[in-house]
């Protein structure tokens, strides 16, 4: 019976230390998701708009402007960015984009795949860990960018994905990413990087008549390069914030499950040891009664 109490302390011991780390977690990640929140929601309108702006005007430009960033080719060697985390502990947030991945490769790009024409840049080293295991083709170039997360670092990545489609070493630029709603919720994406994606023009819509100043090539080759870099790099950002609410959620409800499982552990463990008293009493009353007779 004095064992079975020892070992009881020594769980309730062991889930008081797990829950008061993973309170500390919480907290360091309501700290971090307080900066990454501010970050992307003073980022997304304005990208947003640039997308809005660029493929309207890819949209319009009817043939007379060359956009190799927009061109459209049959579809022979893929390029998917997968932005994942550095670290675990939130839930099951990388699982699914990882899910994700894999799952927009096998529903748009099997016969690329089967091929072995598919190909995964890593941002993040929880997707590079998963799918190198899984054995796709993957590339470890930029997966510590969360390390120094900086805009310089994202365009790194974006100039070298425009310039592997204009050499056409791929035909098609995917983006799998989580979109930031709020501390409990995330959307998973896998959007259309290259070529520009059209708008579908609307039955009755009028066509948006741009006047281009300077002339319409200078500043789509200007303009081009700039707002897909930042659309990278907004979402990268969406899925920093994105991963430290995952993690805060993850800790508050590890932490709740810890106080369930004190509660039982308590409870067991005063039974054990009201029944330990009342084998003692048992003991010492049968003792007396026997020296009595």
């Amino acid at each position: 019976m004095a064992g079975q109490l020892k070992e009881v302390r020594n769980r309730i011991s062991s889930v008081q230390s797990s829950q008061q780390i993973t309170k500390a977690m919480k907290m360091v990640s309501a700290a971090k998701l307080r900066r990454a929140q501010d970050a992307i929601i003073q980022m997304r309108p304005y990208a947003k708009k640039l997308q809005e702006v660029l493929s309207n005007i890819v949209s319009n430009t009817e043939g007379d402007v060359s956009i190799k960033l927009a061109e459209q080719r049959n579809i022979e060697k893929v390029l998917i960015i997968v932005i994942t985390s550095d670290r675990g502990l939130c839930g099951a947030y990388n699982s699914n984009l990882v899910k994700l991945a894999k799952a927009s490769i096998l529903e748009k790009y099997h016969e690329q795949y089967k091929k072995g024409n598919v190909a995964i840049w890593n941002i993040g080293k929880k997707g590079y860990e998963s799918l190198t295991k899984s054995g796709y083709k993957t590339s470890d170039t930029y997966k510590d960018i969360f390390l120094n997360l900086t805009f310089e670092n994202v365009q790194a990545a974006a100039k070298a994905a425009m310039t592997a489609f204009e050499n056409k070493e791929f035909d098609a630029i995917d983006i799998v990413y989580s979109e930031f709603k709020n501390a409990a919720t995330q959307n998973f994406h896998c959007e259309q990087f290259l070529p520009i994606p059209k708008v579908e023009k609307k039955a009755g819509a009028t066509k948006a008549d741009f006047i281009f100043e300077p002339s319409k090539d200078k500043l789509i080759a200007e303009l081009m390069p700039k707002i897909l870099n930042t659309q990278l790099y907004k979402a990268v950002l969406d899925a920093n914030a994105s991963e430290h609410g995952a993690r805060m959620t993850a800790m508050d409800k590890a932490s709740d499950n810890a106080n369930e499982l004190l509660k039982i552990l308590k409870v067991s463990y005063n039974r054990a040891r009201q029944a330990a008293i009342t084998t003692e009493l048992s003991e010492i009353v049968s003792g007396a009664a026997a020296l009595e007779g």
